[in-house]
């Protein structure tokens, strides 16, 4: 048998006059870090304040929150011993499907204050955020024992070697110390790491709005439809788990967003925005119109600041103040 990673849990972290629970502190620092990458991407590309993607970022949350603990104690039933352990999400047990369909249904009506253009920056700017505060949530899986798969000699298998877990049973086998198994919060914890390095550099290629959100559907949909397929203890439809079903319609979303959203968001980008009505400072790869040698063909009053990431400006050819944000650059 090849070496396997050593894997205890560690629910708690104790700071001598308090315990932490890790699973609550990795969610929470995953929404910190996750939140304030998004609203710095999405300031710079479509000059949406921060304090209005935070708002909206904790609209997401919440409901994300609620959906995915639902979602869970429909799932373990069996688990639900107390009024308490319906809400204990402190301790772990949060399903992905339930908070993406939550936060769908409450932040589509809050998308709906920007224009077509900004709505799709914001979406790449929360793909971005997501991917990390995804990877760090998982740390917190990983911390209480749960979502294990079946025992395994794969080189990345975990070797269970005390602690107390979740899911003490691998399948119909109870888990013993020294038994090696396919551990996936570990496994998407790696992947969602280089799907977080993969969207950083494609954001620094400027491609245009909606490229990073399509990304991030590809990639998380048909990897995490992979790794369900490792998981021993959740319950299944006709072979599938009920993420798996809502990873292939996430997957199939990235051809719409790559065939039809990204071509007319390109189409659209050089000229003036409709919803704005200021000039696209960009075109389709996010370069600069100034460095394009297009300047010459605008009006001084159809110009704002030309670097990338800057500042929504005032417009200086008639003295009139902007009463929206430029487009991505």
């Amino acid at each position: 048998m090849l070496a396997a990673i050593p894997y205890t849990t560690f629910p708690t972290i104790d700071l001598g006059f308090f315990e932490l629970r890790t699973f609550g502190l990795m969610v929470g620092l995953g929404v910190l870090l996750g939140s304030w990458i998004a609203g710095r991407y999405i300031e710079d590309r479509a000059g949406i304040p921060r304090e209005e993607t935070y708002r909206m970022a904790t609209r997401l949350v919440v409901a994300g929150v609620i959906g995915a603990r639902i979602t869970w104690d429909i799932s373990h039933w069996d688990q639900i011993e107390s009024p308490l352990d319906l809400i204990a999400v402190w301790e772990g047990g949060l399903q992905f499907s339930g908070g993406f369909l939550g936060a769908i249904v409450f932040g589509v009506p809050f998308f709906r204050r920007w224009n077509r253009r900004q709505r799709w920056i914001a979406a790449d700017g929360y793909a971005l955020g997501l991917s990390i505060g995804l990877a760090i949530g998982r740390i917190g899986c990983y911390s209480v024992g749960e979502h294990f798969g079946s025992a395994t000699s794969f080189f990345l298998g975990s070797r269970y070697d005390g602690g107390a877990v979740r899911e003490d049973f691998l399948g119909d086998t109870r888990l013993v110390p020294g038994t090696v198994f396919h551990n996936t919060a570990l496994y998407e914890l790696l992947y969602l790491l280089a799907l977080f390095v993969l969207l950083g550099f494609l954001s620094r290629r400027r491609l245009g709005p909606s490229t990073l959100m399509g990304t991030f559907c590809l990639v998380y949909g048909l990897s995490r439809f992979g790794t369900d397929f490792l998981r021993v203890n959740d319950e299944t439809v006709l072979g599938f788990t009920g993420a798996q079903y809502l990873m292939a319609a996430i997957a199939l979303a990235s051809i719409w967003i790559f065939t039809v959203v990204r071509p007319k968001l390109a189409e659209a980008a050089p000229g003036p925005s409709a919803d704005t009505g200021a000039a696209a400072a960009g075109d389709a790869d996010g370069e600069s119109v100034v460095d394009d040698g297009a300047a010459a063909e605008l009006d001084a009053d159809e110009l704002d600041d030309d670097e990338a990431g800057a500042e929504p400006a005032a417009a200086t050819g008639d003295g009139d103040e902007r009463l929206e944000p430029a487009d991505e650059r």
